[in-house]
């Protein structure tokens, strides 16, 4: 489940830079999140029932919105925007910086949960990775690389602040609330800024594979993976995915897999572990079972 996942968000940067060749943004994302709605739609009915989709929805419209905003509509149409200058690799790696954010905004809002020692290293090495990545662009694209980390940003956001509002709503409930919520918050823009015909093969199945493909199936994958693997070690979909999308970039665009990249990656990820905790986490894990025989 890991790997299917990994393989649906990684090929997401790559079929974004084939739809922002014929489609706004706008445009594109919305159609990628209605699509992902609708396709979820029916699973989350077959496991949860008309009622309790529709009441549960219904009491948490407020968070759901927001969630829908900050997680989805946001911070993917920035994605989409910054890849009509950069490449899709460089977005992917970029964007892995959220998990460091995550932990940057946990200091304020969960201060009992104090960084020090290796996790301030990470964060510093991983934040460190992000300026190399972003202060190495072309005056043209610093805009577009900070665009990717401002979605990070939101993502990181969306985390915290779920965390806390919907945590007596349905996962499946969570996911077609908000996503529906975001397509709904882009079709005005969308509407306005539709191509003037229909848009290429390509293209369509571009945002098929994103609807389908990224959003509705990865996030059954995802919500799979987190019951059956636990959130620890679902982490690891954060070192596998911009490393999938530089091979897809490189082998299926053409895009040049420059040595800065991969060094801004090696950072990035680098920092992600001891910076979120993962690693104190795994090694407490590991003496627990160890205790336990």
């Amino acid at each position: 489940m890991l790997l299917a996942l990994a393989a649906f968000w990684g090929s997401s940067f790559m079929f974004i830079k084939v739809g922002v060749r014929e489609l706004e943004p706008t445009t594109l994302i919305c159609a990628r999140l209605a699509i992902g709605a609708l396709a979820l739609l029916p699973v989350a009915l077959l496991r949860l029932g008309a009622r309790t989709l529709l009441l549960e929805s219904r009491r948490a419209w407020r968070p759901l919105v927001l969630i829908g905003l900050v997680n989805s509509a946001i911070p993917i149409t920035s994605i989409a925007w910054a890849e009509t200058r950069i490449d899709s690799g460089l977005t992917a790696v970029i964007q892995a910086a959220a998990p460091l954010f995550t932990a940057l905004l946990a200091l304020r809002f969960a201060r009992h949960d104090r960084v020090g020692g290796a996790r301030l290293l990470g964060l510093l090495v991983g934040f460190g990775g992000i300026a190399l990545l972003v202060g190495v662009q072309p005056s043209g694209n610093i805009v577009a690389a900070l665009a990717v980390t401002f979605s990070a940003l939101c993502y990181a956001v969306a985390a915290i602040y779920s965390a806390r509002a919907l945590v007596t709503v349905q996962p499946l409930v969570s996911a077609v609330g908000a996503l529906a919520a975001a397509a709904i918050s882009l079709l005005p823009f969308a509407l306005v800024q539709l191509p003037s015909r229909f848009p290429s093969w390509e293209v369509t199945g571009a945002v098929l594979a994103l609807g389908i493909g990224g959003t509705s199936a990865g996030y059954v994958l995802y919500y799979a993976l987190l019951a059956g693997a636990g959130a620890s070690r679902s982490i690891l979909i954060t070192y596998l995915v911009p490393a999938l999308a530089l091979v897809y970039g490189a082998v299926f665009l053409g895009e040049p897999v420059h040595t800065v990249a991969v060094v801004g990656l090696l950072l990035v990820l680098g920092g992600v572990a001891p910076g979120t905790g993962v690693v104190g986490l795994a090694r407490r894990r590991v003496q627990a079972t160890d205790v336990g025989g």
